[in-house]
């Protein structure tokens, strides 16, 4: 079901993309609201599943994490639950950062950060190639991130 918002909530949520953390009082003095009125429309868009949290966003490389890799997984689908088992595997690898699924060729991405190269080639080796069901793997190295922007044209 598609949430239909109007002027107020788009405005809301663009305040919030440009500045999560708000409290809702600046966030309702800039979006023209009373702080009540604002709290039961950000109450609507949570409830609606629109607005599903606020999040800090962290900056890898400033934690020690210089390398960010972005491998390409096929999957032995000649097993019923694959799927299931490798994914359940690759959630418990805290490097694991992101992992997404799709139709074709390539089954899974993961995203994983690391210290340093030697880093991911021991991660590499001890927790990724013993994920179950693997098939193919291929390594995309990030070079530079280019745009990393969730922001919504709202």
């Amino acid at each position: 079901m598609i949430f239909m918002q109007d002027d107020t909530d788009r405005r809301l949520l663009r305040l919030l993309q440009e500045a999560p953390d708000l409290s809702t009082a600046e966030l309702a003095d800039r979006a023209g609201l009373t702080a009540m009125r604002c709290a039961r429309r950000l109450a609507r868009l949570e409830e609606a599943g629109v607005l599903r949290g606020v999040r800090g966003v962290i900056d890898w490389k400033a934690l020690g994490f210089a390398v960010a890799v972005s491998l390409r997984v096929t999957l032995d689908k000649t097993q019923p639950r694959a799927f299931d088992e490798f994914l359940a595997r690759a959630r418990e690898v805290a490097e694991v950062i992101e992992i997404q699924t799709f139709l074709g060729r390539v089954d899974v991405r993961l995203q994983i950060v690391a210290r340093d190269l030697g880093h991911y080639r021991d991660l590499y080796r001890e927790k990724i190639l013993v994920l179950p069901h693997i098939a193919d793997i291929e390594s995309l190295m990030t070079l530079s991130v280019v745009k990393s922007d969730e922001a919504l044209p709202l």
